[in-house]
């Protein structure tokens, strides 16, 4: 017999016109690109063919998340809550509602990146110049104006996990769909680190860990016992040559 696990998939959204452009998008509602609409797609599809379907879904209530989200579980054959879709007459087979709880979690947004929101780093300097004179000139972190403090994004990374936790246990097959800085966060706190790895993660790339929920807050020579704690995939994007 297999014991089961609490399964995560974390996942960024797909290219949004944003992003495209080179933007610094933080809070911005872009939507996703042609190219990104397809990513989605394509991943939906690859996580149906391999029958990774979940149980619980957490998203990013940011646009380019949502609208991940919606191009993948269509690969399922279902809509988002609310969505058109599922009343369109275009599809051969009508759309069903989602079967399964849906949470749009204010913690996995991305970065509050304050007055830098929607510039290019060109328009940054133009319009901020000493201030990106300094951040280039340094690896310190510095206040951005408007912008939340790293500690402030880390503490909502840790909630979301504490929360994660909290609410699932062993035998949970759970996607996570967020953004490029935060689920560095999230994935750092996960795996226990004390401080923010910075790793590069491509749109719609997977990072798939396997943990033990009974065991997690066990003490003793568990912690270091890597049956109970895996990594089955990181940065996994091999559904995205399709969309290219």
């Amino acid at each position: 017999m297999t014991l089961p696990f609490l399964k995560l998939l974390l996942i960024r959204h797909a290219e949004s016109e944003g992003n495209r452009e080179g933007r610094m998008v933080g809070w911005q509602p872009t939507p996703l690109t042609s190219v990104g609409r397809q990513q989605a797609a394509d991943l939906g599809q690859r996580l149906l063919n391999s029958s990774w379907q979940p149980t619980h879904i957490y998203c990013s209530p940011l646009l380019r998340s949502v609208e991940t989200l919606q191009a993948m579980v269509a690969e399922f054959g279902w809509a988002l809550p609310n969505s058109s879709a599922l009343l369109s007459s275009d599809e051969d087979t009508p759309l069903q509602p989602l079967p399964i709880p849906l949470v749009w979690a204010e913690e996995l947004k991305e970065y509050q990146n304050g007055v830098f929101q929607g510039l290019t780093w060109a328009e940054a300097q133009q319009n901020y110049p000493d201030l990106c004179q300094q951040l280039e000139a340094s690896r310190d972190w510095l206040p951005i104006p408007g912008a939340e403090t790293l500690e402030q994004g880390r503490a909502r990374a840790v909630q979301f996990v504490e929360h994660l936790l909290t609410q699932h246990q062993n035998g949970d097959r759970i996607w996570i769909i967020s953004h490029h800085w935060l689920l560095q966060q999230v994935l750092s706190g996960l795996l226990g680190c004390d401080r923010t790895w910075g790793f590069a993660i491509s749109y719609t790339a997977l990072f798939e860990l396997w943990l033990d929920r009974q065991r997690w807050q066990a003490d003793g020579l568990n912690l270091w016992n890597s049956e109970l704690w895996q990594v089955k995939r990181f940065n996994d994007c091999q559904h995205l040559h399709r969309s290219l």
